[in-house]
């Protein structure tokens, strides 16, 4: 008969096996970070006359894109249980819903 730490220490092993990346890994979501990083800056110099909420729409986009990004690979959310995974998404669309309540509220009052 095992222990529960034993079983826990089996657990864990097992569990670390699964996500065993590579340094050359997390240098490429790096680099990809630092693309879009890239991208952002280029955007916040862009004024377009057709459509002027256009960088703010795409910087915000890229933000969540970016924010998501680290959650998943850097603090592992990609590994972990499922129930961090819902705890995390349904703050993620919380904080995304008060903040167009926040956009849309100030729009209105600058008219």
């Amino acid at each position: 008969m095992t222990s529960v730490v034993e079983h826990a220490e089996h657990a864990h092993a097992a569990h670390d096996g699964e996500h065993s990346w590579t340094d050359r890994k997390y240098v490429m979501v790096a680099v990809y970070l630092a693309i879009m990083t890239g991208i952002e800056v280029g955007l916040s110099y862009m004024h377009p006359s057709f459509a002027p909420w256009l960088p703010t729409v795409l910087l915000c986009l890229l933000m969540v894109i970016k924010f998501v990004t680290v959650v998943l690979f850097f603090m592992h959310l990609r590994f972990d249980d499922r129930m961090f995974g819902l705890l995390f998404w349904s703050g993620l669309f919380l904080a995304i819903g008060v903040f167009v309540a926040m956009a849309t509220t100030l729009q209105i009052w600058a008219k």
